[in-house]
C-alpha cells in the first residue's frame, strides 16, 4: 500500500521586531529632541558640522547610554535655529521644545 503524500502546513515562529535602541529612544526625551533636531538641520541644509556631531553622539548615546553629549548638541541646535529663526521651518514651537528637553 502505497501512501498519499499530504502537505502539512509549518508555521514559523513570529519575528521580534522591537530592538532595545527603539525602546531607548521612545523613553529618552533627549534622544528624540536629538533626533528632531539632526533631522530639521538636514531638512534646511545649515551647519554641517553640527549635523555631523549630532550623528556621532547619537550613536555615542546608543554605546554607552551617557546622554551629556546630546545635551551639548541641543543646545548647539537651539542656538543655531534662534540665529536662522527667518529660515522657513525654523518655528518657535520647535525652539521652545528642545529648550524644554534641556531645561
Amino acid at each position: 500500500m502505497a501512501k498519499s503524500a499530504v502537505k502539512t502546513s509549518t508555521k514559523s515562529p513570529a519575528k521580534k521586531t522591537s530592538s532595545k535602541t527603539t525602546k531607548v529612544a521612545e523613553s529618552n526625551p533627549i534622544v528624540k529632541a536629538s533626533e528632531t533636531a539632526l533631522q530639521k538641520l538636514k531638512d534646511l541644509g545649515i551647519d554641517n558640522q553640527l549635523q555631523a556631531d549630532l550623528e556621532w553622539c547619537i550613536g555615542s548615546f546608543k554605546a554607552d547610554k551617557n546622554p551629556v553629549g546630546l545635551y551639548e548638541m541641543v543646545r548647539r541646535s537651539v542656538a543655531v535655529f534662534k540665529d536662522n529663526k527667518s529660515v522657513k521651518g525654523v518655528t518657535s514651537k520647535l525652539i521652545n521644545d528642545l529648550e524644554k528637553v534641556i531645561a
